[in-house]
């Protein structure tokens, strides 16, 4: 039998499971987060394909020249004042403390030696902190800010910030961190015309950054956020809380101890203020100084970083300063009081008051040792004062001494009276003891220096350099008065004059026939005449009578060609009998050089201000080399004429109109001259000790009388015994050698070829002085002179 198959059914396929569907979304998220992260990579890369060549060159970053303003120290390294748009300090990475550097870290990029110039971490928390909290948080790294703060705006826009990223990059690949942080720390803008922290904690405390306290410079970091918003002195409440808040962030990243953050936190913080910030009283010097460098260097002066020490000695300035104010102050105190600087109404408030004050006191320029107050009541014995820091002074006994006579008595003008409202000025009158008086209007100006090299070591050229920048210490040309007498006397020894010497102190009258003009009738200042007199006595006691008939006896001309040995020019000495009486015109600075040939010795030395220029790096740019007393090509006067003069001066300080100066300072070694021009419009003294010469001057800027009896010796010797009490401190007394060719004759020094009565025994003790003999041309010329002399 025959067989057959069947074929087997195919088996049914069975449906494949399909993926969760969570599974698939995950899928197609990677997938999607992938094609982005691709796409981003390409776009990226062809950003920075396109971006990188058009990103700024950073050469100068790893060369980097700040602009650095022009400083002006002293000769003991105290900083006199600067120049400049902005101020900056340029402090190596290595020498900013490590405190505050820290500081800045803990509140401005914690992670900055971490990262690459973008802080991926930190870009994340300020994303999230922004969704979370509604409201921008930065992101930015500190080498960001470098890269934003060299070459970008602050604009918010996407472009911008691209670049920012991209430049930060290249900045990184191309500067190690330690250079970046440097350039952050020298170039940051932290308020108060500072860049830099160095440059902030001069502006904000007047110290070196490397003297700063932790929780000064937690201050300091707390500024780059925004430092007009936590600018300490005036926001302080903000300032604080951020100083809080960097304190925190050291002690979180534990950078600091718990018990230094809390020191830091219960420190008080020692401010500049605007009463400290000129302290020095050195504006006429700096000023000085500026015109001196702007004249070698131009513009470049105010941006290289120039360092001028100068020879001042900063104790001597402060010490000068200290003098012109005194003397300054105690003459306005004689003056009619000319009443309030102005009156505003008081608030009905107690509260607003302050703050009125305040405002007035706003619009009035500050003074030099002077405080702006605003009278609260006011009675004969007792005006209640409020100063424009809110301070309560009630004002009485002497303190009234100015104000008393016109100010507070009851018939007292309106302008003048003394009430509530009125704005007047407070000075100290001894520690703790304040008078009310007013503005100076009279000017002042006070240069020492020393004779034996010229280098000035003070120079104060006005009351107020704020109030009046004109520098009468070097620019004032003035009548010196009898302070020109020795320049006289020391020309007649030439002619046979000597200390013994008899000379005849009687009148002199000169009739307009005489002057070919009007009469002229010079008088001693006390109005006293003593007949024959002996030179000393009569340089001592500053005889008029007897300085003309030596003048007369010698030759003006010969003076006036005499003169020019001690750095005078003779177009301002003029030939005539006058110039025994200081007619002619000299300003302090060449009184100064000219009494230093007296005090070295017989050398005219030219006097010189800076000592050195140095540029940011510390390298000497001009070094100067002053001249020195004993290089014979610089003698001008024998060192017997030296020695004799030297002997007269002595004299007046001894027992002439300046006896005041031995007797208070209790030292032999004091020489000078008193000088007071007629009508009393100008007030000097010249003196020195062998090792300083200090000249003194006292004037109004529009020449009008100082008063009766305010001579020489009773305003501008009082400014030079008050300075020289601190500038001869510690000096050991000295005294002169007597030279060769001086011979001792009745206790006198003379000349040699002078003594035995080989020299002038007399004068005018015989016949009157003759009519002084004149062109008519200098009969013109001399009318002038001898008006008001």
């Amino acid at each position: 039998m025959s067989s057959s198959s069947t074929a087997s059914p195919s088996p049914t396929p069975r449906p494949r499971a399909r993926s969760p569907w969570w599974l698939r979304a995950l899928i197609g998220l990677v997938v999607t987060v992938v094609g982005l992260l691709i796409a981003a990579a390409l776009v990226v890369g062809l950003v920075l394909a396109l971006s990188w060549p058009r990103l700024p060159d950073i050469s100068e970053l790893q060369n980097y020249q700040p602009q650095l303003p022009l400083r002006v120290y002293s000769a003991d390294n105290a900083l006199l004042g600067e120049f400049g748009e902005e101020r900056r300090v340029f402090m190596p990475i290595g020498q900013i403390p490590d405190l505050m550097k820290k500081a800045v870290l803990a509140t401005e990029d914690d992670r900055f030696y971490q990262h690459g110039g973008i802080d991926w971490p930190g870009v994340a928390r300020a994303l999230l902190a922004n969704l979370e909290r509604s409201r921008s948080q930065g992101a930015s790294t500190i080498t960001m800010q470098v890269a934003r703060n060299f070459y970008l705006s602050r604009d918010k826009t996407f472009t911008r910030k691209l670049f920012e990223v991209l430049l930060a990059l290249k900045i990184e690949q191309q500067m190690s961190k330690d250079q970046i942080l440097q350039l952050y720390m020298n170039q940051i803008f932290l308020g108060r015309k500072a860049y830099g922290f160095a440059a902030a904690a001069q502006a904000y405390f007047a110290k070196p950054l490397d003297q700063l306290s932790l929780a000064q410079m937690a201050m300091l970091a707390g500024l780059p956020k925004a430092p007009s918003a936590y600018n300490p002195i005036s926001n302080p409440q903000r300032a604080r809380q951020r100083q809080l808040h960097v304190i925190a962030r050291l002690q979180q990243l534990r950078w600091i101890t718990p018990t230094q953050a809390q020191q830091a936190r219960d420190e008080p913080l020692a401010l500049r203020t605007a009463q400290t910030e000129d302290n020095v009283h050195a504006g006429y010097i700096t000023e000085t100084v500026r015109q001196m460098v702007f004249d070698r260097y131009h513009e470049a002066a105010y941006t290289r970083g120039l360092n001028v020490y100068t020879t001042i000695r900063l104790r001597d300035q402060l010490a000068a300063w200290r003098s012109v104010q005194s003397g300054v102050l105690s003459y306005e105190l004689r003056q009619p009081y000319r009443g309030p600087d102005a009156f505003i109404d008081l608030p009905g408030a107690v509260d607003a008051i302050p703050g009125a004050i305040e405002q007035a006191c706003a619009d009035r320029l500050a003074a030099d040792d002077m405080v702006c107050s605003v009278v609260l009541s006011a009675k004969p014995a007792e005006v209640k004062v409020m100063t424009e820091a809110g301070q309560i002074v009630t004002v009485s006994g002497a303190g009234l001494r100015q104000v008393r006579a016109l100010g507070l008595s009851d018939k007292a003008q309106p302008a003048i009276k003394l009430r509530a409202g009125a704005v007047v000025w407070l000075a100290e009158d001894g520690p703790g003891q304040w008078v009310i008086t007013q503005l100076p209007q009279v000017q002042s100006a006070f240069v020492s220096m020393n004779p034996n090299n010229g280098a000035i070591v003070s120079m104060v050229g006005g009351l107020d350099f704020a109030r009046n920048k004109f520098n009468h210490a070097t620019q004032a040309w003035r009548q010196p008065g009898s302070s020109f007498k020795p320049f006289i006397y020391s020309a007649a020894l030439e002619k046979g004059i000597t200390p013994l010497t008899v000379v005849n102190d009687a009148p002199i009258f000169f009739s307009a026939a005489q002057t070919g003009g009007e009469s002229w009738e010079p008088k001693n200042y006390d109005g006293k005449y003593e007949g024959p007199i002996s030179l000393r006595r009569a340089v001592a006691q500053s005889k008029n009578m007897v300085a003309i008939r030596v003048l007369d006896h010698i030759g003006p001309k010969f003076a006036q060609t005499w003169s020019t040995r001690f750095g005078f020019e003779a177009s301002r000495q003029p030939p005539y009998l006058t110039l025994a009486l200081g007619a002619g015109t000299v300003t302090p600075l060449q009184m100064a050089r000219a009494y230093s040939v007296f005090a070295n010795g017989g050398y005219l030395l030219k006097p010189f201000l800076i000592s050195k220029i140095t540029d940011s790096q510390g390298q000497v740019l001009f070094q100067d080399r002053p001249q020195q007393a004993g290089d014979e090509k610089l003698r001008v006067i024998s060192p017997r004429n030296a020695y004799v003069m030297d002997s007269l001066l002595q004299e007046v300080t001894r027992s002439g109109t300046a006896a005041r100066a031995q007797a208070t300072l209790k030292r032999p070694d004091l020489y000078g001259k008193t000088g007071t021009t007629n009508d009393f419009l100008d007030a000097w003294f010249c003196g020195f000790q062998p090792s300083l010469v200090g000249v003194a001057w006292v004037g109004y800027d529009t020449p009008k009388k100082l008063g009766n009896k305010e001579t020489g010796g009773a305003l501008a010797l009082p400014i030079w015994i008050r300075y020289m009490q601190t500038a001869l401190q510690n000096v050991p007394v000295a005294s002169y050698a007597q030279p060769p060719g001086i011979v001792v004759e009745n206790g006198e020094p003379v000349y040699s070829n002078f003594a035995n009565g080989g020299g002038v025994v007399s004068l005018g003790l015989d016949a009157p002085l003759p009519p002084p003999e004149v062109t008519r041309q200098e009969r013109d010329s001399i009318l002038d002179l001898f008006k008001g002399n």
